[in-house]
């Protein structure tokens, strides 16, 4: 029989979170979610859906006619585990998975940077 408190190997370099309370199915590394694609990291603006978070990144796009670049940012939302629970203002990777809901491709795997303060 499984270990079920020991987290899984999900593919990916991360730092192994503590068991949640409540059993989550989209739980990459205690539920049955697998990981796929892209990785990105970015700072968590919003924690105040249910089990989601909106992760925003900077990103530089150059612009012919002024030949600058121009700072743009990509924001998506990710689903945030319970065993992982980021607050608003840290700096996490989120990883892409199967669609979650209309909006949702994207899980976060771990906390690079808590918000201080």
């Amino acid at each position: 029989m499984k270990n079920t408190n020991s987290a899984k190997n999900i593919g990916i370099e991360a730092k192994n979170p503590e068991k949640s309370k409540n059993h989550d199915p989209k739980d990459p590394f205690f539920g049955s979610l697998k990981v796929r694609g892209r990785i990105f990291t970015g700072t968590v603006i919003s924690d105040k859906m249910m089990k989601t978070a909106t992760v925003e990144w900077p990103r530089r796009k150059y612009s012919k006619k002024y030949e600058r670049f121009e700072v743009r940012r990509s924001r998506v939302k990710a689903h945030n585990p319970e065993s992982i629970n980021a607050k608003q203002g840290d700096i996490v990777r989120i990883v892409e998975t199967r669609p979650l809901s209309k909006t949702k491709h994207f899980v976060i795997i771990e906390i690079v940077t808590k918000k201080s303060g």
